[in-house]
């Protein structure tokens, strides 16, 4: 079994926000606190350690408490940029992502996901859920991975790849579905727009 301190969290936060007028969305408040903040302290009690992926205001990021790594690639290339960010510093076996604006992913993510990883001997284990049409899709910016991936991720981004699940194809990958009764089906609705972030404010 996977425990919490064999894994390292890593936070997404390095988006250009473009679709909420240019905003730095883990700098966006809610509940009373920065998004990045509620990810952080949803995140941590499920890992060993924790990080930050940003771009912009690192000042800002810092303060919360946790190392804080721009993307080593340029021009702001995608989630796949703060998967290898996250590889290139993680000093466990395993990490697993999660982006700053869907705050209210399940509470057993990283165990669930674990339990997969080592049940299905995956390379990867990525979150599937149920989406507001009823379809069960997966969600590829909450994925657990070994550590050891991270020379396959150097070499596909390099070559220019950007798209998480034509890299996650070239290895064992286990999708894990969270729609077991009790789940909650709000649990990965994320936030691109202010009126997305206002409506989740909203959820019980």
């Amino acid at each position: 079994m996977i425990e919490p301190n064999e894994v390292t969290g890593v936070i997404l936060a390095g988006g250009r926000g473009s679709r909420m007028g240019g905003a730095d969305k883990g700098l966006q408040n809610f509940r009373g606190m920065p998004l990045a903040v509620f990810t952080l302290m949803r995140l941590a009690p499920q890992v060993g350690e924790v990080m930050i992926n940003a771009n912009r205001n690192l000042a800002a990021y810092e303060s919360f408490g946790v190392p804080v790594w721009p993307d080593s690639l340029s021009d702001y290339p995608g989630p796949l940029a703060g998967f290898l960010t996250g590889l290139e510093r993680c000093e466990t076996d395993y990490l697993v992502t999660a982006p700053c604006d869907t705050p209210l992913f399940p509470q057993d993510l990283v165990q669930r996901l674990g339990e997969a990883l080592e049940r299905e001997d995956a390379d990867i284990a990525m979150a599937a859920a149920r989406e507001e049409d009823g379809q069960v899709r997966a969600q590829p910016v909450f994925s657990l991975m070994k550590r050891e991936l991270m020379e396959s991720l150097v070499r596909f981004t390099h070559e220019g790849g950007r798209k998480i699940d034509a890299w996650t194809a070239q290895h064992r990958t286990v999708l894990v579905p969270f729609d077991r009764e009790g789940d909650d089906p709000g649990a990965f609705f994320n936030a691109n727009t202010r009126a997305e972030l206002h409506r989740l404010e909203q959820q019980p």
